[in-house]
């Protein structure tokens, strides 16, 4: 059955990282998140950093719906699965913050697991509905859970160990981990299980007619991609230094959703673009009016009509016209 209930924005043919300028406008980004904490004040680094940490979620997302077709709105509570053992293993157990930030990363690979167990064999708004229903099943447990959870009081850890406490310092840290994480990503999903992933998302019942084990790819894809949420659950540990039900419940996924969405669906690095749009909009319509929700939504809505395919599916699209057009001999007069 096929089933791709979000459409990807058009892949490009080449492998990203074999052209010159690809790698020459990589080079440059990385330069400039390089020199951020030069020029921005602590406030605004710490806002970039936060960035960094939902880009990865939201990318984790993004291997499931972009390239898999199937959509998840169970990551938010893998995320804060992570968070929260990660927490639980400083603050009440007195143990390694590093140590409780691989717990929780392995925890949250494990409850992807379970997820991933239960899911695989539904596709459409059957996969959508499932991994919500089990999302609100963990999100009863950390509001109910109140021995271990703190229920709504929640847990607050140790803080961040002192190399990194100030703000440039953690922001580098997250960048240095951030950045391998991302072409990790890149990796998997321009890897020949990548490839299979497209096709399962293009015509399930071809791949299966060819031979592939349909079920054990998908199952595979949502426990790395769990990984993923995961290691952002733990750098969300050391930024927030907090953890309560609100980091598991349904809103979270939904906000890395729409980073994903905003910034393009099977563009994987659209993730970045859509993250610092969202989250830098709430920071700042937030400082002047309490229903900063309204106009993220209406931003959110002109996107969709105007550029479906998220900001850098459409910036694509523009480009590869732009091409063609260039590519076409001139057949006027001469």
């Amino acid at each position: 059955m096929r089933s791709a209930p979000l459409t990807p924005a058009a892949s490009s043919p080449a492998p990203l990282l074999r052209r010159p300028r690809a790698v020459g406008w990589i080079a440059m980004v990385l330069l400039a998140l390089g020199v951020l904490p030069a020029v921005l004040p602590s406030y605004q680094v710490s806002v970039v950093t936060q960035v960094l940490i939902f880009s990865v979620l939201a990318m984790s997302i993004d291997i499931l719906a972009g390239f898999a077709g199937r959509t998840s709105l169970g990551h938010g509570a893998i995320f804060g699965v992570s968070s929260y053992v990660a927490i639980y293993w400083t603050s009440t157990l007195g143990g390694d913050i590093w140590i409780g930030i691989a717990l929780g990363i392995l925890a949250a690979t494990a409850l992807a697991g379970v997820f991933a167990a239960l899911a695989i064999r539904t596709s459409g708004v059957y996969f959508l509905l499932l991994t919500l229903a089990l999302g609100m099943i963990v999100w009863g447990v950390c509001l109910r859970w109140t021995a271990v959870t703190g229920g709504e009081n929640g847990l607050r850890g140790v803080g961040r160990p002192a190399f990194i406490a100030d703000h440039a310092s953690f922001y580098y840290a997250v960048l240095i981990i951030v950045a391998p994480l991302t072409w990790l990503m890149w990796r998997l999903v321009h890897s020949p299980f990548g490839l299979t992933l497209r096709g399962i998302r293009d015509s399930e019942s071809r791949m299966r007619s060819l031979g592939y084990n349909v079920p054990l790819h998908l199952f595979v894809a949502f426990v790395l991609s769990g990984f993923f949420a995961g290691v952002a659950g733990g750098l969300y540990v050391l930024f927030n230094n907090f953890v309560s039900p609100s980091t598991v419940q349904l809103s979270q996924s939904v906000s890395a959703l729409l980073m994903a969405i905003t910034g393009g669906v099977g563009t994987l690095l659209g993730s970045f673009v859509g993250a610092a749009a969202i989250i830098v909009l709430e920071n700042a319509i937030s400082a002047y009016t309490a229903r900063w929700l309204s106009v993220l939504g209406i931003a959110f809505v002109l996107i969709m009509i105007f550029a479906p395919e998220g900001v850098v599916g459409r910036a694509r699209l523009l480009l590869a016209r732009r091409r063609s057009r260039s590519s076409k001999p001139n057949h006027s007069g001469g």
